[in-house]
């Protein structure tokens, strides 16, 4: 979810899969292959049909390859919906897109431009520069296609995970990843002794298991439909609000205090800012938080679903409206 960690992929990598070993057969990565997918759905159906032209032609004329380990299977979904996973398909071959996925700002922090600023190191990057980045590589026309695709992929992606909460906060916890979570009777345990991490964790729920709890056996494309249909009243004031990166961050990092972790049984203090490469700083952060003992069940996943529905949702008419003007 999602950063100022730069051991940050081998923990998130860590967490997830053991995440995914323990609830899923199939692997899934933050927003899930669900969520993702689901934003590029909606995203879809608010397009403009020149738009959704320019970025299928784009798409197609340069695939993802053939040879690439894909998480999350296509099952005959557009070409949208397919590159919308890709982004975390390539943490291998593209490592220094790792801290692009995600910005730390302080739980408790103002909001200002310096301490977005503050959160999002140039040495590393972050969600916000990315994704302003791939949206100038995407506009020009000039850009080689290969270049031009995947900065469209990247766009579809990183638009899904800043509307994650936990992708836009750090209360030196690695945006949950160092919440230790007994998640439906499921008690968390210790997969990696070097960095203390634990699954379930509070990221991985937020990434994949709320979203399969609420989803249940819909396909993709009918949970999809449905959330575009719940939220259709407010999609013009969404689109008429314009294209506002940084307010879409703040949007997300409010929703983590007021909702993520204001709903948890426990209470989690707020930390007081420090450097974190690993569950094991803060005074090992993890372990601390392991003896809250904290228990998520129905109550809050029925909580936090409203919230969860209309982030996606939200998420899928604003990559709309960007496309929109990118393609104009």
């Amino acid at each position: 979810m999602e950063f100022s960690r730069s051991a940050n992929t081998i923990r998130k990598m860590v967490t997830t899969a053991a995440f995914i070993t323990l609830f899923f057969p199939s692997q899934a990565w933050p927003w899930g292959c669900e969520g993702h997918q689901a934003v590029a759905l909606i995203a879809e159906k608010h397009m403009n049909p020149h738009a959704l032209d320019m970025a299928n032609s784009i798409l197609q004329a340069s695939p993802i390859d053939a040879l690439l380990p894909r998480f999350c299977p296509n099952q005959g979904l557009s070409p949208m919906a397919d590159a919308s996973t890709w982004a975390d398909d390539i943490r291998k071959e593209r490592p220094e897109a790792s801290s692009w996925h995600y910005i730390d700002i302080p739980r408790d922090a103002p909001r200002s431009a310096s301490v977005l600023a503050e959160s999002c190191p140039a040495a590393t990057g972050c969600v916000t520069s990315a994704l302003e980045q791939q949206i100038g590589l995407l506009r020009n026309k000039s850009t080689d296609l290969r270049t031009r695709a995947d900065a469209l992929r990247f766009v579809i992606h990183f638009v899904g995970d800043l509307h994650q909460p936990l992708h836009c906060v750090s209360n030196n916890d690695e945006g949950g990843n160092c919440v230790p979570i007994d998640f439906f009777g499921n008690q968390p345990v210790e997969r990696n002794i070097q960095f203390e991490s634990y699954s379930p964790n509070l990221h991985a729920l937020w990434d994949s298991g709320i979203i399969q709890r609420m989803k249940g056996q819909q396909t993709e494309t009918d949970w999809a439909a449905e959330l575009d249909q719940k939220f259709s009243a407010q999609d013009a004031a969404w689109e008429k609000a314009g294209v506002h990166i940084d307010d879409w961050v703040w949007e997300s990092h409010d929703l983590a205090d007021t909702v993520v972790y204001a709903r948890l049984p426990v209470a989690i203090p707020v930390e007081k800012p420090v450097e974190v490469k690993s569950c094991v700083d803060d005074n090992h952060v993890s372990t601390r938080l392991m003896s809250l003992h904290e228990q998520i069940g129905q109550q809050y996943v029925d909580a936090v679903a409203p919230t969860i529905d209309e982030q996606i949702a939200k998420a899928g008419v604003r990559l709309a409206t960007l496309l929109n003007q990118i393609f104009q």
